[in-house]
């Protein structure tokens, strides 16, 4: 549950700023200003941050000179942004004071304060990394360069700008934590002072903010920060939802005061005589958390009656249980609603124990039971014992799984080229709720919800995923798409042979999963590509008895200007993939046509002169495909087409897709033939009629199986009342040869009636 009683991470250090009045253009194109009045405050304008009240905040733990430190970053950046306001028309300088308050409340080191001092510098001022890092210290500088924009370089749309600003500060953050923490102060005290810019930028600014910055701060656990900027946005994006919405829970205080009350008086009397003392507090869900309820559940704002709930802290762990006993027996427990995140810790690291009960006037309330140490994480989370970070023994469970989580950040950026493309994969992993798992040997593993096996067995290993074939969950087989649930135990079978399918990527959730697919596909098949494009291109060379130049051969570099590509691989991998015909390529490093188009009639005539036939192994990977409409094996006569972005797709020759397809384009079309060392496991289709008796597809499987065969896919179509039914097999099997003992192992059946192998 959400409260929103929210505790200010500037711990409350705003002061006014004693400065004289600047002179000097307005920052207008950054989100700032005061923010709306609240009707609950007695005053609607928001104090200014000032150094002095910072300085009283970091005495609390930073030494003397380490505080003389933060105040040179402090006049730099006065002297940085000397003349430069926002858009409330406050002098500019009140931002990054701000910024480092809340860093302060955190309790961050002095490089993390000094860096929010000096946040905006290099992206307004033109200041240079190198000129901080000999002023400030190489740490203190990476971290700038973590948050500073991209603004000074050229992209083609705004998306693409914002998706690689994302980027570059996901990955600083995957280096170094303080860059995100840094960056999370900056947005919410943006967040709290938007009321100056349009109400365009505000929504642009809020919508921004939900869509990224908020899960990012659950994700780290820090809670607190997540609940205030999420009523932030939805203040800016639907400001009158948002005041009607608060009115009504001002109102709806007094109404339900007396209940609130007797709930809390008959807790803090069970409690003591149990024996457990506790702190015991009531609070209400956020306004965003209550509007959210209200869409999902299309309730009114009267029919949502848990807006309160009540946090008990307890000195011990046991005590926690405790307490939920104790309460369980003043008050009936809603049946499903016991959750216990102290067993097991969401993935952000927060720690709980959560049970509805009926109160009085059976009103549905919340409570939650915690330690002041789970307290304190589930607030701040990451940030929550900052101050220990340097010492690797006492890195608790939730700093552990960050640290794992930023790992996969990069991982996932070694494999992403592009940066929509990341910024699509980071966004998968930012929703905390998850499912647990358990693999074979008992170890716990999270995933988001609706994750599949695909996804755990790529969170074990990338090997794992790429060579997935099926799973097992508690102990029975079933598809590699399934959903998995909480409590599942998953075992991940594995083959050699296997390779990632795109169709995975139809249902995976994980970001890790889908980069390292994509990675697979996109790699694995360029590598393919360029060697079969090398092996057509070679046999060109060889039919027009030409020498085929060296690789570092200038002419190549001049073929790739001329034809559009980039290198020589490139040309290899168009080849094989069938963008561009191995003879007209060829025929261009012939004395007479050196690097000159080649029309269409000498196409004709190259193809024409292409008479060796190309060898197949069945195994080559993505640039051969064997065409699944009549499924050719070793020992069938065989044709290839060359067909535009999937390389050569080799037919039986007597298929009828391929013959039409050739008839079309006869250019597309060359010899081919099997090599001697063909692959295992090919599929073919056997259309089988048998009588429709009961067990006979059992001892169909039965013989198939004893042929040293396996039956892939099987569907059956038959008539109400008809004495026999026709089966659709696909079957793997390693030649025409051992195709025949498999149909002569399937007449060995008494059922069956007929065998054809379809062929098109």
């Amino acid at each position: 549950m959400a409260f929103s009683t929210l505790r200010d991470a500037s711990s409350g250090l705003l002061a006014v700023l004693k400065k004289r009045p600047r002179l000097g253009r307005s920052k207008g194109s950054k989100p700032g200003g005061l923010r709306p009045p609240d009707p609950l405050e007695e005053s609607s304008a928001p104090p200014i941050a000032s150094l002095a009240a910072l300085t009283q905040t970091i005495s609390a733990y930073l030494d003397a000179k380490d505080i003389e430190r933060v105040r040179e970053a402090y006049r730099f950046s006065d002297q940085a942004h000397l003349g430069q306001f926002r858009a409330s028309g406050e002098p500019y300088i009140s931002h990054p004071i701000a910024v480092t308050e809340i860093c302060a409340g955190w309790k961050l080191d002095v490089d993390s304060l000094m860096a929010a001092l000096l946040h905006d510098v290099m992206e307004d001022q033109g200041v240079t990394k190198q000129e901080l890092a000999e002023r400030f210290g190489t740490g203190v500088a990476e971290i700038v360069d973590g948050l500073s924009k991209l603004d000074r370089l050229e992209f083609a749309t705004k998306a693409e700008q914002q998706a690689e600003s994302f980027r570059k500060m996901l990955l600083a953050m995957a280096r170094d934590v303080r860059v995100i923490l840094i960056k999370l102060a900056d947005r919410l005290h943006n967040m709290r002072t938007l009321g100056a810019v349009s109400n365009e930028k505000r929504r642009r600014v809020a919508r921004e903010t939900l869509e990224i910055y908020t899960p990012i701060a659950h994700r780290l656990g820090l809670n607190a920060l997540f609940r205030e900027l999420q009523d932030l946005c939805f203040q800016a994006m639907h400001p009158n939802r948002y005041q009607v919405l608060q009115k009504a829970m001002m109102a709806a205080r007094g109404n339900r005061r007396e209940v609130i009350g007797k709930i809390t008086d008959a807790v803090r009397v069970a409690l003591p005589a149990a024996g457990i003392e506790a702190e015991v507090s009531g609070r209400e869900k956020s306004l965003f958390s209550i509007y959210n309820k209200m869409l999902e559940q299309k309730k009114t704002f009267s029919e949502v009656l848990d807006i309160y709930g009540f946090r008990v802290i307890v000195h011990t762990l046991p005590e926690c249980y405790l307490a939920l006993g104790t309460l369980h027996q003043l008050y009936r427990p809603v049946p499903g609603k016991f959750k216990d995140y102290i067993a097991i810790p969401k993935l952000n690291g927060y720690q709980s124990l959560h049970t509805t009960l009926v109160g009085p006037y059976g009103t549905p309330v919340e409570f939650q039971f915690r330690t002041r140490d789970m307290d304190h994480v589930a607030e701040e989370g990451v940030a929550s014992h900052w101050l220990y970070k340097d010492d690797k023994t006492s890195l608790n469970e939730l700093q552990k799984r960050t640290h794992q989580w930023l790992q996969s950040l990069l991982d996932i950026q070694s494999q992403t080229g592009d940066s929509g493309e990341f910024l699509e994969h980071v966004k998968v992993d930012l929703f905390p709720d998850a499912v647990y798992v358990f693999t074979p040997r008992g170890k716990i593993i999270s995933l988001p919800r609706g994750a599949t096996p695909i996804d755990l067995a790529y969170a074990i290993h990338t090997d794992i995923g790429n060579q997935a074939v099926a799973c097992k969950v508690n102990g029975e087989f079933t598809p590699l798409r399934t959903e998995l649930k909480s409590g599942d135990t998953i075992e991940i079978v594995t083959s050699p042979a296997s390779r990632p399918s795109a169709q995975w990527l139809n249902y995976v959730r994980t970001g890790r999963a889908r980069s390292e697919i994509r990675h697979y596909l996109r790699t694995v098949k360029y590598e393919e590509s360029v060697a079969f494009g090398q092996r057509l291109l070679s046999q060109a060379f060889a039919q027009l008895g030409i020498t085929e130049p060296a690789p570092d051969d200038p002419e190549w570099e001049k073929l790739a200007k001329g034809s559009g590509a980039s290198s020589r691989q490139e040309i290899l991998a168009d080849i094989g993939l069938g963008k561009r015909l191995a003879a007209v390529v060829a025929r261009r490093f012939t004395p007479e046509h050196a690097i000159v188009a080649t029309t269409a009639a000498a196409v004709d005539e190259i193809t024409a002169t292409t008479n060796t036939p190309i060898l197949i192994h069945g195994n080559e990977g993505q640039a051969v495909q064997l065409a699944p409409c009549c499924g050719p094996l070793p020992g069938d006569a065989i044709i290839g087409g060359i067909r535009l972005g999937h390389g050569l797709v080799v037919h039986m020759a007597e298929c009828a897709v391929a013959q039409r397809a050739q008839a079309r384009e006869p250019e597309r079309w060359i010899p081919v033939t099997w090599g001697r060392d063909t692959a295992r496991h090919l599929s073919t289709r056997l259309d089988v009629t048998v009588l429709n008796e009961r067990g006979v597809l059992g001892r169909l499987a039965a013989e198939v199986t004893e042929a040293d065969s396996n039956i892939m896919h099987v569907t059956m179509q038959d008539e109400p009342g008809a004495s026999t039914a026709l089966l659709h097999l696909t079957v793997q099997v390693d030649s025409r040869k051992h195709l025949a003992q498999v149909i002569r192992a399937i007449r060995h059946v008494p059922q069956v009636q007929k065998i054809v192998r379809v062929k098109g």
